[in-house]
């Protein structure tokens, strides 16, 4: 961190090799919630800097990825402890520049220590196998060891929580780490590194390249130096990315996003639908991909579900982040917004009816707006096709249960989908049913644990599965060695 001199904001530097790197270019980073306040100036790297960090990380990687696995857990316990320790100014910093609501904040810095914690642990359980062998005299082992050098490329949405379970498993299992953070979120993401750096990594470990993803994104793919990359963002960026990763050699994992449908059936408990509908669509601003945004409801309860839903909806507190009783921020950037509005309009031309999804004036200059509910949609409208990212919700009024599950089904995506029901029998059939890498049965769309397996199907991800002890699919490679004796 350097300090700039005439009132101009604080810069932050990159981290490559150990040392603090500063920059020749440098992004501002502002606050949603009010535009003229500017959280600080950060490094914008660019293609030298990030084969820097790449050299850096595969310069560490010998001796890290034999490194004893109680110093690792150690590192790892220590980065946990000192997030919960600095839980609120995290918390404070991340609703600062991503808009999130104060208390979700702190919940998900809370949620990133967990996640540092659980691997701390998971890299002292990284087992392998004896197996008897079909020949005498021979003793097959099977054990799991580092890939090499991690590209780590998260998205603005989730600051902390992301870039934790993508590098502590990482690290836990003895890999080196290049880390581009998205650009919306840099605050956070240099905090991260600095708690890092003072739980003792040693240099060229892990290493923060902040800049445009069209150049240290690019460049990370690019390099076949780097031999994994864990992704989380736009599908058209995934495929692209997938396509360098077949040209270069690289193991890839990849989280895009998803079209969630939320299925309210006619013997549904109102309140906890309503409830789990507009936790899902609304809270952080709808800038989950796990998000409710399309709510499949039967005829029988449609009417009251509807109306429930707007009573609740419209009572919504919309303000700053940091301001006491705000439940939903705003928007995170004036491009996002501009997304969320043009959606809103293409779905009142397409014919549906739009309450709410007004833009906001507060005390402050920011992206506010209010939250959106379309009826009277169809499937194949773009609202239900199309990922909004925002605080947008569609209803699709369907007669029964099996109309409901293909609906929900009738998509690219297959992230998340929940149901809310009394009936065994249809929460059973949507468990198994369901084409979506996570079920919710009357509980919303968007809660996940830190300790289990995240992840979709169809276009919503592509490779092994995030988080929980399946992370080592990813982070590790398995060897299997002969011994006679």
């Amino acid at each position: 961190m350097t300090e700039a001199g005439g009132g101009r904001a604080r810069r932050f530097a990159n981290y490559i090799g150990g040392v603090w790197v500063e920059s020749g270019r440098w992004s501002e980073n502002r606050n949603p919630s009010d535009t003229l306040d500017v959280v600080g100036e950060y490094a914008q790297a660019n293609d030298a800097q990030t084969d820097a960090a790449i050299d850096a990380a595969g310069d560490a990687f010998p001796a890290w990825s034999v490194s004893n696995v109680q110093e690792r857990a150690e590192i790892l316990e220590r980065v946990g402890s000192a997030m919960l320790a600095r839980r609120d100014e995290l918390g404070r910093q991340l609703s600062r520049e991503e808009g999130r609501a104060l208390p979700d904040a702190l919940n998900e810095v809370s949620r990133a220590a967990q996640i540092f914690k659980f691997f701390a642990g998971e890299a002292l359980r990284n087992a392998g196998e004896l197996v008897t062998s079909t020949r005498t005299g021979v003793e097959v082992a099977v054990t799991r060891e580092p890939v090499g050098v991690v590209g780590i490329i998260s998205p603005w949405n989730v600051p902390l929580a992301i870039p934790a379970w993508k590098i502590a498993p990482a690290l836990a299992y003895g890999n080196c780490v290049v880390f581009k953070p998205a650009e919306l979120v840099t605050a956070s993401a240099w905090s991260l590194t600095h708690i890092l750096v003072d739980a003792g990594l040693p240099a060229g470990v892990f290493n923060l390249v902040m800049g445009p993803g069209r150049v240290v994104g690019a460049r990370i793919a690019e390099s076949r130096k780097v031999d994994a990359i864990s992704f989380t963002g736009s599908v058209a960026t995934g495929a692209g990315l997938a396509l360098q990763a077949v040209r270069t050699g690289k193991r890839l994992q990849l989280e895009m996003g998803g079209k969630n449908a939320l299925i309210v059936l006619d013997d549904a408990d109102l309140d906890r639908a309503v409830n789990c509908a507009l936790d899902g669509a609304y809270y952080w601003t709808g800038q989950r991909c796990t998000a409710s945004s399309r709510l499949v409801v039967t005829d029988g309860i449609h009417e009251r579900f509807v109306g429930r839903l707007l009573e609740k909806m419209r009572a919504l507190t919309v303000g700053h982040a940091l301001k006491a009783g705000t439940q939903i921020g705003p928007v995170v950037d004036q491009k996002q917004l501009d997304q969320d509005l043009r959606y809103i309009g293409i779905a009142r031309e397409e014919g549906g009816t739009v309450f709410g999804g007004e833009l906001l004036t507060r005390e402050t200059p920011g992206f506010y707006l209010a939250p959106a509910l379309v009826t009277h949609t169809t499937p194949s409208m773009r609202i239900n096709r199309e990922e909004v990212f925002g605080p947008v919700a569609s209803v699709i009024r369907v007669r029964d249960y099996e109309e409901a599950l293909a609906v929900a089904n009738g998509t690219e995506f297959g992230l998340s989908s929940g149901i809310c029901t009394n009936s065994l029998k249809h929460a059973s059939h949507f468990r198994r049913h369901a084409q979506a890498g996570l079920v919710n049965v009357n509980l919303p769309t968007a809660g996940v644990d830190y300790h289990v397996p995240f992840g979709g199907r169809k276009a919503s991800s592509y490779g092994p599965r995030e988080q929980g002890r399946y992370a080592a699919e990813f982070y590790t490679a398995v060897k299997t060695a002969y011994i006679y004796s």
